[in-house]
């Protein structure tokens, strides 16, 4: 019987030939500050691909300087950032993988310090700048962000156009929207971050307002045959008074009526003290209750790490795919692992790898052997 986990997945005109995917994975190695990907983003993302994965996701990718998570961050907002990038789709896609690109901005949780250079907001002499945000409410102890205005969020909303249409001159297959883990998007949809009273405020509708303008223009500018995903944090862990699981699954259907094709689930992210109860799969609940209640597809992620966990969720409908993170940085040919664990033959092994397939296979005499 064909594994549901390497059974090809088709949205709209895009196929990822198995279902075990690359979450977005940030690196803050973007040395020179400039946002400008390096060999070391060739080869991380490449390494994923060569590997056997079906879709490969950049890490988030700022669509505007002052989007980035840290100053080491990628971004997608010039030229320079768009040709970098071809190069690493370029092989993504020479290795059989599905090439994704996740737009971001990190609003209050902007101009921070990676994690092995310091701690906290970065200064202005060392790289840093002011933060935006829904309104001026800070992340912990960061520096206190400035609301944005009218003419503040009308440049998002552009930002995140032309982000989208310089990751489509790159080829990339896919796009997604960073909706999650306390960024932007996700600061504009909580009522623990957002606190406005005009019509970017308020009410849900109001919450989710930004959200769906970039998720049209986005579309927009994408065209009918490219995927678009969002990628979602299910709740904040602050049930009643934050962004609840009720909350996503209703902006999931106002997001499959703005042209989304799929909701990447996560949780958490937005308040830095919350309690989050994890363990092995703990974030796929919601991923399923999205995909059952809204009609949206839907991913899982979150302590994901067997091959015969991640088969089960797909197999049993509970998430149409699942995304890998740090599963992926231990080992880079994890589907490759998967197939031989689950008894699949797939065709995609690297011929260069052949030799140290799990397959029975002729023996061949190399002196490097």
């Amino acid at each position: 019987m064909t594994s549901a986990l390497f059974t090809p997945l088709t949205l709209r005109t895009v196929e990822a030939r198995n279902r075990l995917w690359v979450s977005p994975l940030c690196q803050y190695s973007c040395e020179a500050q400039d946002g400008v990907p390096t060999d070391w983003h060739l080869v991380h993302l490449g390494s994923f691909a060569r590997g056997g994965a079906g879709l490969v996701m950049s890490e988030a990718t700022a669509v505007l300087p002052e989007g980035r998570i840290s100053p080491w961050c990628p971004g997608i907002w010039n030229d320079e950032q768009r040709d970098a990038w071809a190069r690493i789709v370029s092989f993504i896609h020479g290795q059989g993988a599905v090439a994704a690109i996740q737009l971001a901005h990190a609003g209050r949780k902007g101009s921070t310090h990676r994690e092995w250079s310091g701690r906290g907001t970065v200064p202005a002499e060392e790289g840093g700048w002011p933060t935006v945000a829904p309104s001026a409410i800070a992340f912990g102890d960061y520096a206190e962000p400035t609301a944005l205005d009218e003419e503040g969020i009308a440049a998002i909303v552009d930002g995140f156009g032309e982000a989208a249409r310089r990751a489509l001159e790159a080829g990339f297959d896919v796009l997604e929207v960073h909706a999650a883990h306390g960024y932007l998007l996700h600061q504009f949809l909580s009522p623990l971050a957002n606190t406005r009273t005009d019509r970017w405020g308020g009410a849900l509708v109001g919450r989710a307002r930004l959200l769906l303008h970039v998720v049209r223009r986005v579309r927009e500018v994408a065209g009918p045959d490219v995927p678009l995903f969002v990628r979602v944090s299910a709740t904040d862990w602050v049930e009643p008074a934050g962004w609840t699981l009720d909350d996503t699954v209703t902006v999931a259907q106002w997001l499959r009526e703005a042209g989304a094709d799929l909701v990447d689930t996560s949780t958490g992210g937005l308040i830095p003290d919350a309690t989050i109860p994890t363990g092995p799969g703990y974030q796929v609940p919601h991923a399923t209750a999205i995909r059952e209640r809204s009609g949206i597809a839907a991913t899982a992620v979150g302590m994901i790490v067997d091959a015969r966990q991640a088969e089960a969720l797909v197999a049993s409908g509970k998430a149409d795919a699942v995304f890998v993170g740090r599963e992926f940085m231990r080992d880079p040919h994890l589907p490759l692992r998967a197939a031989h664990e689950l008894g699949e033959d797939i065709g995609y092994w690297p011929p260069q790898y052949t030799r140290a397939s799990w397959r029975s296979r002729p023996a061949v005499a190399h002196e490097e052997d």
